[in-house]
């Protein structure tokens, strides 16, 4: 099999993927044609069927997996495939674990490293809620291991989530090891709960799409009521202000309210988590930019979340 980092511009590509997405959609000219995303465990890729009423286009819906012929090519700096021919693959054609993108990193050693983070936090009250969360709750743990952290910017496959959480936590660590205006408790119970409404947020895989929950509140607003939820159904002794403040860090993690944060941080913790936050995400995602282009491409053309044309250094 034929993955989709694997993929070339110019080349004439003839595999089975997972159909993610699939829009209809109509030209300038009002000629109708059809928008997908095709999946496998190494990404996705944006694909067009140009002629939909064409022999040799056969019926096939969301989430069918899918044997496509088409050619690669380049658009707006990004590889698509321009799909000719299009069936829905019999069973036994595919092997649906080379379609679910997975962590790269170990799950028991991030969960451990995670539990470590836990265990960290002195304060009694920031201790208990953590525990209760992670550790007492195993079915939102569970659904929590194996989440993605975005639907395709970062993160966006099994244990993702996991991942990005542990990143943020671990800068927040470092920085509160060298600012000793930070209440490091704090700093690191936020980290570990920031990104937690995205359990919510988006749907587990293979769809790994938003939810009714995500499109109309999204992850913070969804993340910040079940801390509430927590404290006022199983911690009566939390100290009012103490959660105040850690949704506060919830609230204001994006940073801007452009960027879907309902309030703009207002403590220094809150500053912190969003700075690694924003660290871990941007990271994470010129890691993946890198390693789905061509080992002998220096230069990626313009990404528009950069703002920028990004370019590998050369090895040392």
């Amino acid at each position: 099999m034929k993955f989709i980092n694997e993929l070339r511009e110019g080349e004439r590509v003839g595999e089975i993927y997972l159909c993610k997405q699939k829009q209809s959609a109509v030209t300038k000219n009002g000629k109708p044609y059809e928008n997908l995303i095709l999946q496998d465990k190494t990404g996705t890729i944006d694909a067009k069927i140009w002629d939909p009423n064409s022999q040799g286009i056969d019926d096939f819906g969301v989430l069918d997996y899918i044997a496509i012929v088409g050619d690669v090519n380049s658009f707006a700096g990004a590889l698509q495939i321009s799909v000719k021919r299009v069936r829905c693959a019999k069973e036994g054609e595919y092997q649906p674990a080379d379609y679910l993108p997975v962590s790269e990193n170990n799950v028991d050693e991030m969960t451990q490293k995670l539990l470590d983070l836990i265990h960290s936090v002195q304060n009694p009250h920031l201790s208990e809620l953590l525990t209760r969360l992670f550790i007492d709750d195993k079915d939102f743990f569970q659904k929590f291991k194996s989440h993605s952290a975005a639907k395709t910017v970062h993160h966006g496959f099994i244990g993702g989530l996991l991942e990005h959480t542990i990143g943020v936590a671990r800068l927040c660590d470092f920085y509160a090891q060298i600012y000793p205006v930070l209440n490091r408790d704090l700093l690191i119970t936020a980290a570990l709960c920031h990104d937690i409404g995205k359990t919510r947020e988006l749907a587990p895989f293979p769809l790994n799409d938003y939810t009714d929950d995500g499109q109309l509140l999204g992850h913070i607003v969804i993340g910040t009521e079940m801390i509430h939820d927590i404290i006022r159904d199983e911690l009566p002794d939390f100290p009012g202000l103490l959660e105040n403040e850690l949704k506060h860090c919830l609230l204001s993690h994006h940073g801007e309210l452009e960027y879907g944060s309902p309030k703009k941080p207002a403590l220094a913790e809150a500053i912190a988590l969003n700075l690694a936050d924003n660290t871990d995400a941007r990271m994470e995602t010129v890691t993946e930019l890198f390693g789905a282009a061509s080992a002998k491409k220096e230069w990626l053309g313009f990404n528009r979340l950069f703002g920028s044309n990004l370019r590998k250094t050369e090895d040392v």
